[in-house]
C-alpha cells in the first residue's frame, strides 16, 4: 500500500473536521426542530447513525477523490482515471442514500444532510482564508519573478 501524501491527508482533515462540526450543528437543529414539532422530526438514534453513516461516506468521497487526484502525474491517465473515480464515488454516495432512505435504523433526511458538507466546507474556506492565501502566493510569486504575470506587454 502507498503511502497517502501530505496534502491529501491535510485537505482531508480540513474537510473532515468542517464536515463533523456541520453534522453537530446538524443534530442541534434537529433538536430545536424536534423541540417545535415532536410528531414530524425526530430525534433519536436514528438521527445520530444516519449523521455519523453520513459523515463516513461524505469525508471518505473526498479521501477517495484526493487519492485518485494524487495518483496519476500523466495529465491524460489522470483525466481517465479521475471520470471512473467520480462515477464510482458516486455510486457509492447513491447506494449510502438509498439505504439511509430504506433502513429503519437511519433518518433519511440526517444521512443525506451531510454529503452536502464538503463542499460547502470548500466554498466557506475559499471566501475566508483560501483566497487571502492565493493573494498572498500570487503576490510572493511576483516579488519573486518580476516579469510573472505580466503578459506581452511590448
Amino acid at each position: 500500500m502507498r503511502s497517502v501524501s501530505p496534502a491529501v491527508k491535510q485537505e482531508t482533515m480540513r474537510i473532515a473536521s468542517g464536515t463533523a462540526i456541520g453534522v453537530v450543528l446538524m443534530w442541534v437543529v434537529f433538536f430545536f426542530l424536534h423541540q417545535v414539532n415532536p410528531e414530524k422530526i425526530p430525534f433519536d438514534y436514528t438521527v445520530f447513525l444516519a449523521g455519523i453513516g453520513g459523515f463516513i461516506f461524505a469525508a471518505g468521497n473526498f479521501f477517495l477523490m484526493g487519492l485518485t487526484v494524487a495518483a496519476e502525474t500523466d495529465e491524460g491517465r489522470a483525466r481517465q482515471r479521475m471520470q471512473v473515480s467520480q462515477r464510482q464515488r458516486t455510486l457509492l454516495m447513491l447506494a449510502w442514500g438509498v439505504v439511509a432512505l430504506a433502513a429503519p435504523c437511519f433518518n433519511g433526511a440526517a444521512g443525506i444532510i451531510p454529503l452536502l458538507f464538503p463542499s460547502m466546507v470548500i466554498k466557506i474556506y475559499y471566501l475566508t482564508i483560501g483566497k487571502a492565501k492565493l493573494a498572498q502566493e500570487k503576490k510572493d510569486s511576483q516579488s519573486a519573478d518580476p516579469t510573472a504575470g505580466k503578459g506581452s506587454e511590448q
